[in-house]
């Protein structure tokens, strides 16, 4: 088990089920019956015992459980300087189920990172979390600025400046370097990008209909990569950055299927993150072959699900990890929930002790499988 360095041998992604009390809170602060100063303290209070019962479960690295935010990924990109947050009649993607509250992003003007407010945010887990812990923040990937605005949306109308489409894969790009760099100063070494683009990209229905649509998705695929690439020139060898690919994740639904061949050479073989957290819970996901073009990155397997309740069968984890080595080695294998427990504020359908019970399931097939290693 010894693994000083993220992604861990048992890890998370991020987010974890809303407390009711919390819950609660927001409803009212919504309501205009307390204060933002009201509801700071009551995130406070619950990402304090999140942390505690993190700690307990014997993780190595901690979340917030993204308890400040409503969504997943819009409350950071429409934070961004030349993001607006707009209404809007329905979601982006549909759900196999319950929608989203209908809200997206609008690329409004020139983007950059700017005085973010998740800075502030990281500054107070680390502060709960304690200095000799370490924390692990959680952004959207920088493809899914773009995937939102101008892809997913059909009536896409670039502003002036970004008439040019590269100059906005350049600025997107640009504006998450001074993200990395911001993030570091903070205190940061554990980042990761979340990215439901290359879920996508790999279902067959969605290729089709993006193609009729004019987009030729391998191209963007590279595109996506390179700037990727060209944010990550910003991170300090001690600092480790992964990426966390699913297909969708809203109160235990989602809207992509399709396994990781069509964008694994592009992705595997290009992309510097230092690992991937790969959704693995369901044969919508494919097989393993996928990760032979995996390099030196570590591969977080996602194989025990977050969006139900039952307990996997710990034969049947190992046995699925067996699979993966013939592909990746042991050594670069790791072991987390396939998604987070609540990717907007509403959560899946599980309770608390059912998702604790997940992690301690994990916690016990990699201590039994990396024992040796």
């Amino acid at each position: 088990m010894t693994k000083n360095k993220p992604p861990f041998r048992y890890d998370i992604v991020g987010s974890f089920l809303r407390p009711a009390a919390l819950k609660e809170k927001r409803e009212a602060f919504a309501a205009g019956t307390i204060t933002a100063a009201d509801l700071k303290a009551a995130e406070d209070e619950a990402i304090r015992d999140l942390v505690a019962r993190e700690k307990e479960v014997g993780l190595h690295a901690v979340t917030d459980g993204e308890f400040r935010r409503r969504y997943w990924h819009l409350d950071f990109l429409t934070e961004l300087q030349g993001v607006t947050e707009i209404s809007a009649e329905n979601w982006s993607v549909h759900f196999k189920g319950a929608q989203p509250k209908a809200r997206t992003a609008r690329i409004t003007g020139l983007v950059d990172f700017g005085k973010h407010p998740f800075l502030d945010h990281f500054k107070a887990l680390q502060e709960i979390a304690g200095k000799d812990t370490l924390v692990k923040m959680t952004i959207p990937s920088p493809s899914m600025l773009h995937l939102i605005c101008c892809v997913r949306e059909k009536h896409y109308e670039p502003i002036p400046q970004y008439q040019d489409q590269n100059r906005l894969f350049t600025d997107i790009a640009l504006a998450y370097q001074h993200a990395i760099k911001a993030f570091y100063a903070a205190g940061c070494r554990y980042l990761q990008l979340d990215d439901t683009s290359w879920g996508e990209f790999c279902d067959a229905d969605k290729r089709k209909a993006y193609a009729e649509r004019g987009f030729d998705l391998d191209e963007l695929a590279r595109h996506y990569v390179e700037m990727i690439n060209r944010a990550l020139e910003a991170k300090p060898d001690d600092m480790t950055i992964t990426m966390h690919i699913c297909r969708g994740n809203f109160r235990s639904t989602w809207f992509s299927s399709g396994g990781y061949e069509p964008v694994a050479e592009t992705l595997f073989g290009r992309c510097r993150v230092d690992g991937f957290f790969l959704e693995y819970d369901s044969d919508r996901a494919g097989g393993f072959e996928p990760l032979r073009f995996i390099k030196d990155q570590q591969v977080v397997l996602g194989l025990v699900t977050s969006k139900t309740p039952e307990l996997e069968k710990e034969e049947d984890i190992i046995a699925r990890i067996r699979e993966a080595e013939k592909y990746v080695p042991l050594d670069q294998l790791c072991l987390s929930p396939q998604c987070g427990f609540s990717s907007t504020e509403e959560g899946n359908l599980l309770t608390e002790k059912e998702q604790w019970a997940k992690l301690r399931l994990i916690r016990d097939i990699a201590e039994k499988v990396w024992k040796d290693a």
